[in-house]
C-alpha cells in the first residue's frame, strides 16, 4: 500500500465526502493536465462510491483536455449548501466557476503553498509532485473506488504535472503511488503518453517560433512576449505557450523563462515562469499570480506590469548567480 504520512487527515476527508449529498469540485483558472485530470477523477470515483449523491466538477471548458471527460455546468440555485473540494489551488481568486456558488464548507487538497483559503479540512503538502498524486493516494487509502478512466486520467495529472518524473517534486512516494496506482488498475499506460505529447504541425511550428525569438540576457533569463496575431498566425489559443514551458527545462542558458502571452479576450497578459534555480513563487504573487518555488503563473493587466515582472525576474537571476561569490 501506498505510504501515507497523515492516514487521519484522509479518513477525515472521506466520511465528510460520505455524509455530504451535494459536492462541487474545482480547480484554478487557466487549467492544465493536473487540474483537469485530479478534478474528473475525483469526481468519478465520488460518484461511482455513491450514486445517489450529486457531484459536479466545474470551471472552464477548455477543448484541448476533452480526452480527460467533460465538465459540469450545474445551476447553483438549485444546490442546498453543497461541500466545496477545491484541487491544485492555493488563492480564492483564482478558484475557476464557483461564482454565486454558497457552499457549506471547503476541502482544500493542494501541492502549492498555502495561501488565503481558509478550509475546513486542508490537506496542503508541497512534497507532493502533483494533485493528481495526491487525489489518487486519497482514493487508493480509503473506500472510494476507481475504474480504468479514473486511473487513467490519474496517471496522466501525475506525469504531467511532475514532467515525465524529472522535477524536483518527484520523490519516491510519487513512485510508490503510481506502482500501486498500475497494480490496482492494470491500465496500459504507454499509450497515454499520446494524449500529453502529440501535437499538430501547426503547434511544432508555433514552438520554433518560440525558440526563435526568445530573448536571453546577461543574468541567463529568457522572456518572450507572444501577441495575439502571433497566436492567430500559427493558429493556437493564449493557452498554449504555457503548456510549452516545460520544454525549455534543460536548457544551460537559461536559469529563469517566462512566455508572455496577450489574452485580448480578457484584457490582460498570461505569464507562465519556471525556474532552475531562483525562487520565483514570491514575485508571481506580486502580479496577480502564484504557485510553486520554480513553476509559477501571473496576469498582469498591463504592460508597464509585465515589464516590471521581467525586471524583477532577472534581478532574481542575477542575485542567484551573486549568492556565493
Amino acid at each position: 500500500m501506498v505510504i501515507i504520512i497523515n492516514k487521519r487527515l484522509l479518513n477525515n476527508i472521506y466520511r465528510e465526502v460520505k455524509k455530504s449529498k451535494e459536492i462541487v469540485i474545482a480547480r484554478h483558472i487557466g487549467p492544465d493536465p493536473d487540474a483537469v485530470a485530479s478534478t474528473i477523477a475525483l469526481r468519478d470515483s465520488i460518484r461511482i462510491t455513491f450514486p445517489q449523491k450529486k457531484v459536479y466538477a466545474v470551471g472552464a471548458t477548455v477543448s484541448r483536455f476533452k480526452a480527460y471527460g467533460s465538465l459540469d455546468h450545474p445551476n447553483f440555485n438549485n444546490l442546498n449548501n453543497p461541500l466545496l473540494i477545491v484541487l491544485d489551488v492555493p488563492n480564492m481568486h483564482r478558484i475557476d466557476g464557483i461564482d454565486d456558488l454558497a457552499y457549506s464548507k471547503i476541502i482544500k487538497i493542494d501541492h502549492h503553498p498555502k495561501e488565503d483559503i481558509n478550509a475546513y479540512l486542508d490537506w496542503t503538502d508541497t512534497a507532493k509532485s502533483s494533485a493528481s498524486q495526491m487525489v489518487c493516494e486519497l482514493i487508493l487509502n480509503t473506500k472510494l473506488k476507481m475504474n480504468k478512466k479514473i486511473a487513467e486520467n490519474l496517471f496522466l495529472g501525475i506525469v504531467s504535472d511532475s514532467e515525465r518524473f524529472s522535477l524536483k517534486n518527484t520523490t519516491y512516494e510519487t513512485f510508490d503511488t503510481v506502482k500501486e496506482l498500475l497494480r490496482v488498475s492494470k491500465i496500459d499506460f504507454v499509450p497515454l503518453y499520446d494524449i500529453l505529447y502529440n501535437r499538430p504541425f501547426s503547434e511544432h511550428k508555433f514552438i520554433a517560433y518560440i525558440t526563435n525569438n526568445l530573448t536571453i540576457d546577461q543574468n541567463k533569463f529568457g522572456y518572450i512576449i507572444i501577441k495575439d496575431d502571433v497566436l492567430k498566425e500559427y493558429n493556437v489559443d493564449s493557452a498554449t505557450p504555457s503548456n510549452l514551458i516545460n520544454n525549455y527545462h534543460f536548457i544551460n542558458d537559461l536559469l529563469v523563462w517566462a512566455f508572455v502571452t496577450e489574452d485580448i479576450k480578457n484584457d490582460i497578459y498570461k505569464v507562465s515562469i519556471r525556474s532552475r534555480g531562483p525562487i520565483i513563487n514570491n514575485i508571481a504573487s506580486k502580479y496577480n499570480g502564484g504557485g510553486h518555488k520554480f513553476a509559477s503563473g501571473a496576469k498582469p493587466k498591463t504592460m508597464e506590469e509585465v515589464n516590471n515582472l521581467l525586471n524583477d525576474l532577472s534581478k532574481a537571476c542575477l542575485e542567484y548567480e551573486n549568492k556565493d561569490i
